[in-house]
């Protein structure tokens, strides 16, 4: 069980699936990777010019410096990084520049929490960060929301989204990255009547709340669905689409899971297929989704069990999938047919690994700390490139600015320059 607790909580750290084609509103400031994700929510940048040899020692490091505990990803809008890490009994709010790795500000906050999940892990915050704006909001482990000010780090409000119901959060912590929605910022909240809920971006008072979903340890979407917005939750026990403007329910399929450890983001493609995934007995599913008025109908396309998917995230490049696949063990990275399920091949020299796609290449880095560069085809993946660069667990999904990595690991964050 305590195994299975360790890797569910990494899960949540980097709980997040993305999918080429998301179509998902843009945020309204200059962000080259404002959210969980990159700037559509899927992992997916456009074809940069990248190195795809390096020397024996890996890509050139632009600098490497000391953070604290956690796995939260690192935003970006594009001269400056944001993260969170743990000190103590305290969260940290960090602004860093891009350039040189320096501290442009840091806050330290209580951000109560006790990890009950897993001794190796620690109370360190999930949830990436969100720009929004002139706002970088933060959610702690607890499920504490926090806005500050992006270019001072002065806190503004903070809300704590259990609203004194502390089993709404998940034992290995809260993980769900906050989505950008207009004026609102949404994500999971658990309990009956909000088990989703958006706060306004200004004063963090609730604009809406509904629903009666326990929490699982995903991260919303907004998908455009025969051209209106369509808000994809994917909770304890479900998958959900609600209006983002509303938290009305439009549709809902179980997918239930060991526990309810539901972690990956969705996949979303613009030929109307969403996919779904996890670990512990819930598998993977298909299905699409079309609009007819205010009506959503909903076909499943296909569902396996040899398609797991247990943290980390996954990416859709044009006909096919590719993600580790695996509960515990190995966790081979793998390519999935989108259109049956069916593995077209699967890895084994990349395991257990967070990625990117940009243009053809997935930038993959591993559990370990070991990065590599490789191009998916039909036979297999052809890594052109790779070396270890970590030390400890690097469970935490990497961002890319540019031609620029930023990678972190629980205790040093890193910049490299993967250009030609």
């Amino acid at each position: 069980m305590k195994v299975l607790a360790t890797l569910v909580l990494l899960a949540l750290a980097l709980a997040g699936l993305g999918g080429r084609e998301l179509a998902a509103p843009a945020i309204p400031v200059r962000a080259a990777w404002p959210q969980w994700g990159g700037p559509d929510r899927n992992f997916i940048v456009p074809s940069a010019d990248l190195a795809t040899t390096w020397p024996a020692d890996g890509p050139r490091k632009i600098w490497r410096r000391p953070l604290g505990d956690g796995f939260s990803s690192i935003v970006s809008d594009g001269a400056t990084l944001y993260t969170l890490y743990r000190d103590g009994a305290d969260d940290v709010a960090i602004a860093i520049d891009a350039k040189t790795g320096d501290t442009a500000w840091s806050t330290k906050y209580a951000a109560p929490f006790r990890e009950t999940c897993s001794e190796q892990l620690g109370p360190a915050p999930r949830a990436a960060p969100l720009i929004a704006g002139d706002r970088l909001i933060t959610i702690s482990a607890g499920g504490l929301m926090t806005s500050f000010e992006r270019a001072t780090g002065k806190r503004q409000w903070s809300r704590d989204l259990l609203e004194g119901s502390p089993e709404a959060v998940r034992a290995c912590g809260y993980s769900s990255s906050p989505l950008a929605w207009r004026n609102t910022i949404i994500t999971t909240a658990g309990g009956r009547g909000r088990g989703v809920i958006a706060v306004d971006t200004a004063t963090g008072k609730i604009a809406w709340q509904a629903q009666d979903f326990q929490n699982g340890y995903s991260s919303p979407i907004v998908i455009d669905l025969d051209g209106r917005p369509e808000l994809i939750v994917f909770t304890y026990g479900e998958i959900a689409g609600l209006n983002p403007d509303s938290g009305a329910l439009e549709w809902t399929r179980p997918h239930p899971s060991d526990q309810g450890v539901n972690v990956a983001t969705p996949i979303w493609g613009s030929d109307h297929l969403l996919f779904v995934s996890s670990a512990y007995g819930g598998g993977s599913r298909m299905l699409r989704l079309g609009r007819s008025g205010d009506t959503v109908k909903v076909d499943e396309i296909w569902n396996s069990q040899r398609v797991r998917i247990h943290f980390g995230n996954g990416v859709r490049i044009g006909d096919r999938l590719y993600a580790s696949n695996g509960d515990m063990g190995s966790a081979p990275f793998a390519a999935i047919d989108v259109a049956t399920g069916d593995m077209v091949w699967r890895d084994r020299s990349v395991t257990r690994a967070t990625l990117i796609g940009s243009g053809m290449h997935l930038i993959l880095l591993d559990e370990d700390g070991t990065l590599a560069i490789a191009t998916p085809g039909d036979a297999g993946l052809q890594v052109q490139a790779k070396a270890a660069l970590l030390t400890e667990r690097s469970w935490t999904a990497p961002s890319l600015v540019g031609t620029t990595l930023f990678v972190r690991d629980r205790h040093q964050i890193m910049a490299l320059d993967l250009g030609r």
